[in-house]
């Protein structure tokens, strides 16, 4: 839907492009303008191309004011950070799978990375027999035992699923890139996987409308099927690759979160003790931490002293003493000595809830040669196009004859 955008609260740092309806950071999207004072912001430059053109077609169709969205269901991608949404999906930018913007502590089930990999699997499987009979006729004479129309009938059956089914989401993410008008890899992909299906179909299946120069001994036509399942493959397992990188990335993350505890020892005012899940302790709340249990948030020591291995933030093998007054930080190890504390940072306001939020930040930093390779790949994409139609036509006016084959 697409929605105006109101300015997000700090802490949500999410607004709605007015164009496509795309949730953006307004604190790193460079694409912006005012529109009787107020501002707008936009996933991408065509986006506010579109608005700064006609800005009443895409305010009348706001009903609503862009609800912020809630932290931990925000996903973005690694490469265009500026790109914010609800809920997993595709950069209309760069077509990249997007990401949670918040790792969460539960190691929920990677669905994206089950269907790349049955896609992959199922896509191989399908794809050999085309390749071993297109490029087998290459090194001894399949033909000899196959015959080409035969063959391409072959190709047909096995790599049409290849195509468009395991590669639908290349397909998808190709179509929206020319809706967007934000020529990527995916392009590039579906053109060249599309064209090649769509050439050796027809040739497969009305091989006499093509001329006699193109035709073999047995009336058929060479085709692609083995090209266009072939590059689906190749492509489905470098998304594999990259999914389970990122996966093995979270994973870290979901590590470093594992070293907070889970229960917090509350001391209540009567003196009675408990223990409560450590997202109930508000700040101020007075703890127990007893030796050999995990401080569960940061805190300052009220009474008693002892040794804390502080090792998992400083580095440092040897505890550190504490005692009254001294500062407490939340997943460090109470060795000796029972301390009593009170909680002065809690949730995600605690050092190792700050040091998660960092890590995360830096892995979605982007290198300023990055920047540059956005740029580059935004004239590389219709480069190519235009250069393959350029020596089509070049070909078809001067080549030698047949021409067209």
């Amino acid at each position: 839907m697409d929605m105006q955008h109101t300015k997000s609260p700090v802490g949500t740092a999410s607004a709605t492009d007015p164009v496509c309806g795309m949730a953006v950071d307004p604190a790193t999207t460079q694409w912006k303008t005012d529109h009787k004072g107020k501002p707008y912001f936009f996933c991408s430059g065509s986006c506010r191309t579109k608005f700064i053109a006609n800005p009443g077609k895409y305010l009348a169709q706001d009903t609503s004011a862009a609800e912020p969205m809630a932290e931990g269901t925000i996903y973005t991608c690694p490469m265009h950070p500026e790109i914010r949404q609800s809920g997993p999906g595709s950069c209309p930018i760069c077509g990249m799978a997007l990401e949670p913007l918040v790792i969460s502590a539960e190691r929920a089930p990677n669905h994206e990375l089950a269907d790349m990999t049955r896609r992959f699997w199922i896509g191989l499987v399908l794809t050999l027999p085309v390749f071993a009979l297109e490029m087998g006729s290459h090194i001894v004479n399949l033909h000899g035992l196959v015959a080409p129309q035969t063959s391409n009938y072959v190709g047909l059956v096995f790599a049409t699923p290849v195509v468009f089914w395991a590669g639908w989401p290349f397909i998808e993410r190709g179509w929206k890139s020319l809706v967007t008008r934000n020529l990527n890899m995916f392009t590039l992909i579906a053109l060249g996987t599309l064209v090649a299906w769509m050439f050796s179909i027809v040739a497969t299946l009305a091989p006499q409308m093509f001329p006699q120069a193109l035709r073999q001994s047995d009336g058929a036509v060479a085709v692609y099927f083995e090209a266009a399942a072939v590059i689906t493959v190749l492509v489905l397992l470098g998304q594999l690759l990259e999914l389970r990188t990122r996966e093995s990335t979270s994973g870290a993350l979901r590590a470093l979160m594992d070293l907070a505890p889970k229960q917090a020892r509350l001391v209540r005012e009567d003196g009675t003790e408990e223990d409560v899940p450590v997202e109930h302790v508000a700040q101020g709340a007075t703890l127990r931490v007893r030796p050999g249990e995990k401080v569960p948030v940061d805190g300052i020591v009220l009474e008693g002293s002892g040794l804390v291995d502080e090792s998992m933030v400083t580095g440092e093998s040897m505890p550190v003493g504490k005692k009254t007054g001294e500062k407490l930080i939340g997943g460090t190890i109470n060795q000796t000595g029972s301390l009593t504390m009170e909680a002065t940072n809690v949730g995600s306001q605690t050092m190792l809830a700050r040091i998660v939020k960092m890590v995360g930040e830096a892995q979605r930093s982007r290198a300023p040669v990055q920047r540059l390779a956005d740029i580059v790949s935004s004239w590389f994409v219709p480069a190519v196009i235009v250069t393959s139609i350029l020596a089509f036509g070049a070909w078809w006016q001067f080549g030698p004859e047949p021409r067209l084959a």
